[in-house]
């Protein structure tokens, strides 16, 4: 799979790459998938790549889920990274948006997203925001299979570095 130069990188990537060394008896995640997270992430440190809203909204949910030691799994390493690099980011790589409600003036007017998870509402809005529409790379919220069409209908991309699980997923959620 070809990731890109600059992309977004949800936060469930990073958690995921720690069930490398940070094993989940109940995590029904493949080894594959879990490769493709360590990857994406090394590949996003390695090329500087990462882009994430001047507001440190991303980073603060980052802090949140992962440790700011980084250790010890790869996505504690990449939050480290982050926390290390952000200032040092190209501008263009620190894309404002602005809060309005529970959602955010740059995230698309599109009926398929209108009940988009709140949450990862600042994930798209940066990517709307970002002047050359940046990628977001999804691991395993099988919600966003469900919004697939329509954020590609707004000029959104989203990269499922693991797309049999959560299609899967999304299907046992909707029953077909």
């Amino acid at each position: 799979m070809s990731l890109p130069m600059k992309c977004l990188v949800d936060t469930n990537v990073a958690k995921t790459a720690n069930l490398a060394t940070q094993p989940d008896p109940d995590s029904d995640v493949s080894d594959a998938c879990v490769l493709a997270c360590i990857e994406a992430v090394e590949h996003v440190i390695k090329k500087r790549g990462l882009i994430i809203d001047a507001g440190d909204e991303i980073f603060d949910e980052y802090r949140r889920q992962l440790s700011m030691k980084g250790q010890p799994g790869v996505g504690d390493r990449f939050m480290k990274w982050v926390h290390d690099n952000r200032w040092s980011l190209r501008h263009s790589q620190r894309v404002r948006i602005t809060k309005n409600g529970h959602s955010y003036e740059e995230f698309p007017k599109h009926d398929g997203l209108n009940d988009f998870d709140r949450s990862d509402r600042k994930f798209v809005a940066v990517a709307n925001a970002h002047a050359n529409k940046a990628p977001i790379l999804q691991a395993t919220d099988s919600k966003w299979w469900g919004w697939k069409d329509a954020l590609s209908q707004v000029g959104i991309t989203v990269q499922f570095l693991c797309p049999k699980y959560v299609q899967a997923k999304s299907a046992e959620k909707i029953g077909t």
